[in-house]
């Protein structure tokens, strides 16, 4: 072909595709975290509790703060828009125990990835803790299961669909993608928090994405596979925390009874008043249960 002067035409050549720059790898992200962590704190955390929505008052009964800063002062940490979470990182002493107390998180529901919903505790368990508290507010699936009453997680059902090993090899020296939880939820843990609390219950957490309630037909299914207690979050947390060798505790706090199961309709303002006024208990529990640790 050629132009009217009788020129050759050139082909067009067809426009370069777009390059997506490869997304940052998590762990190299937390740990750059967790170093300025560490920095900003002048020591390192040997245990990390992350507070769930209106889990403030706990907070308190763990002991006596030495530092503060906003999450967002560190690599990594987006602002988190959850009701409830404040996004600060506090240093608190808890008899011969450094705790790094997280209050907030980041969840699914609000559009972040599964690296980005764990970056917290990664950066927690790299900057030192080896032990790991998570604590959350959870709609009960038995009717026993009374409004205000903590549960001990024993075992976990993650149907959100996602998974924080996701994605490309973890770096040396952490572990590999393919790993056994069996017993992700320690053993030895939950046996000091029973021996504290005689009349714990423990039950099975089941973790959706959320952010709509379960229906009542997904209660029915739950309440089929086991699961004791419903929730948005922790699940992947716990994942994450076992994956890089910490010893994981987590506490579910019966805030409402699951869809179906009550007469009313669910509300978060009502989750978060129930919260606030159980804290102070479960936070004397979790203070009790870091001065049973080996320092």
């Amino acid at each position: 072909m050629s132009d009217r002067g009788g020129r050759p035409l050139r082909a067009r050549r067809p426009p370069a595709p777009e390059r997506i720059p490869p997304a940052p790898d998590p762990y190299a992200v937390a740990a750059a975290a967790a170093t300025a962590l560490r920095r900003r704190l002048g020591h390192a955390p040997d245990v990390a509790v992350v507070l769930g929505s209106g889990w403030a008052g706990a907070e308190a009964e763990l002991g006596r703060v030495s530092s503060e800063l906003a999450a967002t002062d560190l690599p990594g940490f987006p602002v988190p828009t959850a009701p409830g979470h404040r996004g600060a990182l506090r240093a608190v002493v808890t008899g011969t125990h450094q705790v790094l107390v997280l209050s907030g998180r980041l969840h699914l529901y609000e559009g972040h990835s599964p690296a980005a919903v764990v970056h917290a505790v990664r950066t927690a368990v790299l900057a030192g803790a080896r032990t790991v508290l998570l604590t959350n507010a959870a709609g009960a699936l038995r009717p026993e299961l009374a409004v205000g009453r903590p549960v001990l997680i024993a075992d976990q059902l993650n149907l959100t669909g996602r998974s924080p090993l996701t994605g490309a090899v973890p770096p040396e020296p952490h572990p590999g993608r393919f790993l056994d939880v069996t017993g992700l939820y320690d053993p030895g843990l939950r046996a000091i928090a029973r021996d504290l609390d005689p009349g714990l219950v423990e039950g099975v957490y089941a973790g959706l994405a959320g952010p709509q309630y379960e229906t009542p037909a997904e209660v029915r299914m739950l309440r089929r596979l086991g699961a004791d207690v419903v929730g948005m979050s922790t699940v992947l947390e716990a994942i994450a925390a076992h994956h890089l060798g910490a010893r994981v505790l987590g506490l579910a706090l019966v805030t409402n009874p699951a869809a179906g199961l009550a007469p009313g309709r669910l509300d978060g303002d009502d989750v978060l008043r129930v919260a606030a006024a159980s804290a102070a208990r479960v936070g004397r529990l979790l203070a009790d249960l870091i001065g049973r640790l080996a320092g």
